[in-house]
């Protein structure tokens, strides 16, 4: 099966999101999994990784009580290869949406358990970046991140139990993963603003 475009998977998120919000986050998640990629010595992936973050949610505006569930169903519609369905699916690995069907596809693959540590953690380096002056992610530091992260009514919807046990499946620590993170959307804001204008 062939692999899907950037141009081909961009089309497939749109087709199924339009609310720019979700967009964006599927932007960002795709810039942030470009980023690792190249920084974890996966440099000739790059653009396999980014898809994976690009259609990560492809299945949660429309259907968000079958989120991961109903995605398998929309890509391979579209003839996604299934080493990407498993890898969108095992983002949500041990999550229950509210349909009530736990999902049991564990992140395999060091790509699937970054997009499994980002996923929540971009949101809240979003909404942290959006209180400063600058409303930019480029001149924020770790210790002012951390303050957020550790706010418990900041950015509510952001899940830290989900953020931690995806450092702990890289074996990172919570601040290695909090750093490269804040580096990886500071480094790709530029190119996620140009997209989303």
């Amino acid at each position: 099966m062939k692999h899907i475009t950037r141009e081909e998977a961009l089309a497939l998120l749109k087709k199924y999101n339009r609310d720019p919000f979700h967009i964006r986050h599927a932007l960002t998640v795709e810039a942030v999994m470009k980023w690792f990629a190249r920084e974890l010595g996966y440099g000739d992936e790059e653009e396999y990784w980014g898809i994976v973050g690009l259609l990560h949610d492809i299945d949660f505006e429309l259907y968000p009580d079958e989120h991961c569930i109903k995605a398998p169903e929309l890509l391979r519609e579209a003839g996604v290869s299934e080493d990407i369905i498993h890898s969108v699916v095992s983002h949500g690995y041990g999550i229950t949406p509210k349909c009530g069907v736990t999902i049991d596809v564990a992140p395999e693959h060091e790509m699937e358990k970054v997009l499994f540590a980002v996923d929540e953690l971009t949101g809240l380096i979003w909404a942290a970046a959006l209180m400063r002056p600058s409303k930019s992610a480029k001149d924020m530091e770790l210790k002012s991140l951390k303050k957020k992260y550790k706010s418990k009514g900041f950015a509510a919807g952001c899940s830290r139990e989900i953020i931690e046990r995806g450092a702990e499946q890289l074996g990172w620590e919570l601040d290695k993963l909090l750093s490269m993170t804040l580096q990886a959307m500071a480094d790709s804001e530029d190119i996620i603003m140009q997209q989303t204008e």
